[in-house]
């Protein structure tokens, strides 16, 4: 860690735009660390934002603190981004403590502007005065770049969204192009915002394909695809459980495949030993059918309790299956239960590392009698 912190020293000044700490090695801590340079009463401080569960903690420290911290936080993650006026580097800590830093040039259009105000509003990935065509046409943004009011919670949404991309793609390819799939990819302003975000702002070559069982929706989406130039992004009919035109995937997504069809898209994203994996599941109905127990039953014997706690139990379930195949899982928060119940993300990164938990999962299905797709496909 002495050289690390002698290039800490190096980039922690007026200069660094951001510097993210993530995946972490246990989940119950901290999730993510974000650091950035802030002007607090004309002194040069560095505020970390450390996130926990639902909640975030900021502290201010100076530069020999923020550098001793910095190295402090990288014991509990595997790596750490960092963004300057005229750098992007990877920081990545092996399982045995070892270091590696990977620094790139970059120019500046490439970093945004800087912010030094303590109390900043939000910085969202896709900001208010950027021309982009299809939020344009989705009505979330005027001709001129202004967030129409009242679809700012879209706009929250789509950030988030990508938000969730920008952490895993130190995990994905940058001397080749990646293949992305998007299964049950529906409305089709967050599979844009992918390619969008990736080819156009990170500068990834991406051949990405939306498959969806509504063919409206596909010719649709393949117009506007064609109208933007967005060459190596199509969209195909077809059913989850059935593709099989790909051999190798980079990543896959899969937003609201109802029910089982999320199952599928896992073991498909498996198979293909995809390295990233984004789902945010929807209509858990499989189990909510096979559940009983009585020791449960207080809970189970109502219809609403029964139906949430079932699909609190396919998506637990899921995830255990991910970290038995090798993958790194999480399970975050999409957007806010305000805006929609259907806000749990499964992230998944695969790692090779396999969990040794087939026992528990065995032990959790026969305590409920549950037998899920997920565990039949894998």
């Amino acid at each position: 860690m002495d050289e690390l912190a002698v290039y800490l020293k190096e980039v922690f000044c007026i200069e660094l735009l951001s510097a993210i700490l993530s995946n972490p090695r246990d989940r119950e801590k901290a999730w993510k660390v974000r650091i950035r340079p802030v002007l607090k009463k004309e002194e040069l401080v560095f505020q970390f934002e450390v996130f926990i569960g639902k909640q975030v903690f900021h502290e201010n420290l100076s530069v020999e603190e923020a550098v001793q911290r910095a190295c402090e936080w990288l014991e509990q993650f595997r790596q750490m981004q960092i963004d300057t006026k005229s750098e992007r580097a990877t920081v990545l800590v092996s399982k045995k403590g070892k270091v590696t830093v990977k620094r790139k040039k970059v120019s500046r259009s490439d970093t945004g502007e800087q912010n030094l105000s303590h109390n900043r509003e939000k910085q969202y990935l896709l900001r208010e005065g950027m021309d982009i065509p299809f939020l344009k046409d989705l009505g979330v943004m005027t001709q001129d770049g202004k967030i129409v009011h009242s679809r700012f919670d879209k706009f929250r949404q789509i950030n988030r969204y990508l938000e969730f991309i920008d952490d895993v793609l130190p995990r994905l390819p940058k001397d080749r192009e990646i293949t992305i799939l998007d299964f049950g990819c529906g409305k089709f302003y967050l599979t844009f915002a992918m390619y969008y975000f990736l080819h156009e702002m990170r500068a990834y070559e991406v051949r990405m394909v939306g498959l969806d069982l509504k063919e409206d929706v596909i010719q649709h989406c393949n117009v506007l695809a064609e109208k933007y130039g967005y060459n190596h992004l199509h969209f195909l009919t077809g059913d989850i459980a059935q593709y099989e035109e790909m051999t190798k995937v980079d990543m896959v997504v899969t937003l609201h495949a109802c029910d089982t069809a999320t199952d599928y898209a896992l073991a498909k994203a498996v198979s293909w030993g995809a390295d990233v994996i984004l789902s945010v599941p929807c209509c858990q109905h499989e189990l909510n059918g096979q559940m009983e127990n009585e020791v449960l039953s207080p809970v189970l014997n109502y219809g609403l309790l029964k139906e949430r706690m079932a699909a609190l139990v396919t998506d637990g379930l899921r995830a255990e299956y991910l970290k038995r195949e090798g993958y790194d899982t999480q399970i975050l928060e999409f957007i806010d239960m305000e805006h929609t119940p259907k806000n749990i993300l499964i992230r998944a990164v695969k790692t090779g590392e396999k969990a040794e938990n087939q026992r528990i999962i065995d032990v959790c299905e026969d305590f409920l009698h549950v037998k899920p797709t997920i565990g039949k496909l894998l």
